[in-house]
């Protein structure tokens, strides 16, 4: 089992900025599929952004344009940069791996961290 664990987390202002870190126990990070799922109270976990192996990625449209995902195979670790923060970005973020050929949904992500807490305040 793939150990995953969130750092970067915390309160910020709305317009500011936080840079989430997901440092993974896999030697085989390189060829996972890495994503970044958020759950805010009441909702169900919704997909954030994820990226292949190959270094393509994609986004959520809520997030597309302020949000970047990115991956160091050398540290087994992948981040989130998040800019211009607005308060709905509220929520536990989690980071996940998937080993499958194709991985969009919560579903098809095997493992996941314990997820870190983002808090934009108006």
């Amino acid at each position: 089992q793939v150990q995953l664990v969130e750092s970067g987390g915390g309160l910020v202002q709305a317009g500011g900025s936080l840079r989430l870190s997901c440092a993974t126990s896999t030697g085989t990070f390189r060829n996972s599929i890495m994503g970044w799922f958020r759950q805010a109270p009441e909702k169900e976990r919704e997909f954030v952004s994820r990226i292949l192996s190959s270094g393509t990625s994609y986004y959520a449209d809520s997030v597309k344009g302020r949000f970047t995902i990115s991956r160091d195979n050398t540290k087994s670790t992948v981040y989130l940069q998040m800019n211009s923060l607005k308060p709905e970005d509220t929520a536990i973020y989690f980071c996940a791996a998937s080993y499958r050929t194709y991985a969009t949904g919560p579903g098809d992500f095997g493992s996941w961290g314990q997820g870190t807490q983002v808090t934009v305040s108006s």
